[in-house]
């Protein structure tokens, strides 16, 4: 296996998310007859894709893990056998930096003052779609956490292609996060930005076009992350962690948490006008990612993964303190918002394990789902995923597995076999990689037997660095892309 070629900053800093198993691969490769370990089920058929930053050039100024270039890692399953591949997300910044042959953009850590462009809301930085991967309409879309163009790719064959503006009808940016209801093909999304309008909600109808936007009125600019959606009703949130504009005005990137405000969560008809949205306040938090939401005898049900000190805990250097701000430390946690008295109730599902980057059965999205498959978040000075755990919403209990030491995977979502019949009668896919072997790999474990261990481990050519976000294409719905 080859040694990566060492991209670093101008800095000259040891940085830990530009090393190890955070170091970039610049190899884009397509692999098939790889080596198994086990035996990969035949009713496993679909494509595992998982998108995550992935630095090409020297940074201008100091690197941020969030300032990768977007690199989608997928692997198709198809009648026992399986097929890797990787290609870089071809953004506009991207084809511009690769005719300049070199960096163009400082990131998070530095002054934008000077970067070539930015998103629409004119936020400097590079939008890289690196953050998510989500299907919808035949293809799957890349996003950027910070709200950007979300960029088309082919499932299979990675191809890039091209911004996607839903038949020239989305105006601004959008979210890192949309959410995809598979039962009637919509496709629902925010924007928000530094300035008016703070928050702007939106829904794509299932023939591509937006079909539906509203402003929404917020106190003040913040960061929402992620967002849901019910059958009947959508989510989005206001916390109060947001941008310290004076410090944005000097050209630094600085993060207030103010635990003098609530939480709070927005509740609109699906295609509600702003003055139907109801909100309802909790404790104050961050939230990076929900699980799922529903209606249940006249309440909203949310269950998120719940950061309740999302400010940094270290000082020293910047980029201690990037390494301090970016440790993940979230508990599985429920709201419960009454639509008859507007209370709100909270409280923790699990308040001893971290875990984050849950994935459910995404075709019960907005409907009530009884498991969910997170991360387990090792106790370590960066974000390593050193296994999964899955929660039962019924019986309270959960299970876990662990990769091994020194050995870290991926979100793992959830994969329905062929004529699944549950939420739990399919696999769980992740990359894992070996810190100490600097190796890859591919492991399939049975969703409702996670303690069993993988039933499939297939061995890669090339080291995925870890990531962030992925999702699982079924076979019908690449049938249905392809005609």
């Amino acid at each position: 296996m080859a040694e990566p070629v060492m991209v670093m900053d101008e800095s000259g800093e040891p940085n830990p998310y530009l090393l190890g198993v955070y170091a970039p691969v610049q190899d884009e490769i397509t692999a098939e007859d790889l080596k198994v370990v086990g035996e990969i089920p035949k009713d496993l058929n679909g494509v595992y894709l998982r998108n995550g930053p992935n630095a090409r050039f020297p940074m201008k100024g100091r690197y941020h893990w969030f300032d990768g270039d977007g690199m989608v890692h997928a692997m198709h399953f198809e009648n026992g056998r399986a097929r890797y591949r990787n290609r870089y997300v071809r953004t506009r910044a991207f084809e511009a930096e690769s005719a300049a042959g070199r960096s163009l953009w400082t990131g998070v850590m530095e002054n934008p003052k000077g970067n070539p462009f930015g998103n629409t809301r004119g936020l400097g930085l590079k939008d890289s779609a690196n953050t998510d991967v989500i299907f919808h309409r035949g293809q799957v879309l890349t996003t950027w956490y910070l709200c950007g163009s979300p960029y088309g790719m082919d499932p299979l064959s990675l191809e890039t292609l091209g911004a996607e503006t839903f038949l020239d009808t989305l105006t601004g940016d959008f979210m890192a996060h949309p959410k995809v209801d598979e039962r009637t093909g919509e496709l629902f999304w925010f924007d928000y930005g530094p300035r008016r309008p703070y928050l702007r909600y939106g829904v794509v109808g299932a023939g591509g076009q937006v079909e539906h936007c509203v402003e929404l009125e917020l106190p003040g600019a913040r960061l929402p992350h992620d967002m849901a959606i019910t059958e009947n009703h959508a989510i989005l949130m206001d916390l109060p962690l947001y941008q310290d504009m004076d410090a944005a005005r000097q050209g630094r990137y600085k993060l207030t948490f103010n635990r003098e405000l609530p939480s709070r969560f927005g509740v609109i008809p699906r295609r509600g006008q702003a003055h139907e949205i109801r909100w309802f306040d909790a404790k104050p938090c961050y939230i990076y990612h929900v699980v799922n939401s529903w209606e249940e005898d006249g309440e909203i049900v949310l269950d998120v993964c719940r950061v309740g000190r999302p400010a940094p805990a270290g000082s020293g250097s910047p980029l201690a303190r990037m390494i301090s701000y970016l440790k993940l430390d979230a508990r599985m946690y429920r709201y419960r918002f009454d639509l008859r008295t507007g209370r709100t109730s909270e409280g923790f599902v699990d308040e001893d394990h971290n875990t984050e980057f849950p994935s459910m059965d995404a075709r019960l999205t907005g409907l009530r789902s009884r498991y969910a498959y997170n991360v387990s978040v090792k106790d370590a000075s960066t974000n390593l995923f050193d296994g999964l755990v899955r929660y039962d919403n019924v019986t309270g209990g959960k299970e876990t597995y662990y990769y091994g030491e020194h050995r870290y995977g991926s979100e793992a979502p959830f994969a329905p076999r062929d004529g699944a019949t549950d939420e739990e009668d399919g696999y769980l896919v992740s990359f894992v990689t070996d810190e100490r072997e600097g190796t890859s790999e591919v492991q399939v474990l049975h969703a409702a037997n996670l303690g069993a261990g993988p039933v499939a481990r297939i061995i890669l050519p090339q080291r995925v660095p870890l990531g962030f976000h992925a999702t699982w294409v079924r076979a019908d719905q690449l049938r249905g892309s392809a005609t």
